[in-house]
């Protein structure tokens, strides 16, 4: 892959996000999806998400584009998923969890993706094959145990099986109420936590897609539920480090 699309990519995303920060905290809500608090609506989203879908296609109209707010443009087997803002809500609040995130679908892998928290100006890329990194330089998943880990977890506890998996995991580590946002692939890229599982999560292919392959190419693993391997479209997945990989899937009490 062109070094050069990763190139475009970064200062796409960083040409569109970085106004985007004098509403940080000062922006109306125009609706809401689902009626959840996490699910609001600015009239930024769907600008952000234009603006992105625009300059992207002029650079190379043959690959399609696919983003939360106004779906699939433009079919193709290598195409563009696109969340305009990430952590919309907090962005709305006033909360530094908001992230734009970009990631290359090539045959149904993700193979490019770059992550920007426009507040806090870090950027997050990664490639197949070349690493991950932050603002230019490499960073690395940590290689803490299960019993020293911070884990991210988003669940839905209205199903009784997930409530004793979700318990027997918070006896086993600390467990963070997920905010539901791409931010947290970041840090579970550059080691200051573990890992992030999602068991019959709410979110869709542009909420997890991005920060996938962050985790993998800064040296963790990302499965799906009970298989070897991933497909961003099966949003049951663990995405942690090897050492917590291998207490949560292996020997008699493994609880994956």
């Amino acid at each position: 892959m062109s070094s050069a699309l990763l190139s475009t990519v970064k200062e796409i995303i960083q040409e569109v996000g970085d106004p985007l920060t004098k509403y940080f905290g000062n922006i109306e809500v125009t609706n809401n999806k689902s009626g959840r608090a996490v699910d609001v609506v600015t009239r930024l989203d769907r600008e952000t998400e234009n603006l992105l879908a625009e300059k992207l296609n002029k650079y190379d109209p043959t690959i399609g584009f696919c983003g939360e707010e106004f779906g699939q443009r433009q079919k193709s087997e290598k195409f563009w998923l696109v969340d305009p803002i990430d952590g919309t809500a907090h962005f709305v609040r006033g909360i530094p969890f908001c992230t734009s995130m970009i990631a290359l679908v090539d045959r149904g892998e993700v193979v490019l993706s770059v992550i920007y928290n426009f507040v806090t100006k870090e950027l997050f890329e990664a490639e197949k094959g070349m690493g991950t990194k932050l603002n230019g330089e490499s960073i690395h998943v940590s290689d803490r145990p299960l019993k020293d880990s911070y884990i991210a977890v988003e669940v839905d506890l209205n199903i009784d099986e997930n409530v004793e998996k979700f318990r027997q995991l918070r006896n086993k580590c600390i467990v963070l109420t997920t905010i539901n946002c791409g931010y947290e692939y970041g840090l579970v890229a550059s080691g200051k936590i573990e890992g992030r599982i999602c068991i019959d999560p709410f979110g869709k292919d542009w909420d997890y897609a991005p920060g996938s392959l962050l985790i993998s190419e800064a040296g963790g693993i990302i499965v799906n539920t009970g298989k070897s391997t991933y497909d961003y479209r099966n949003h049951n997945f663990l995405a942690v480090n090897k050492e917590v990989y291998e207490e949560l899937t292996e020997g008699p009490d493994a609880l994956f």
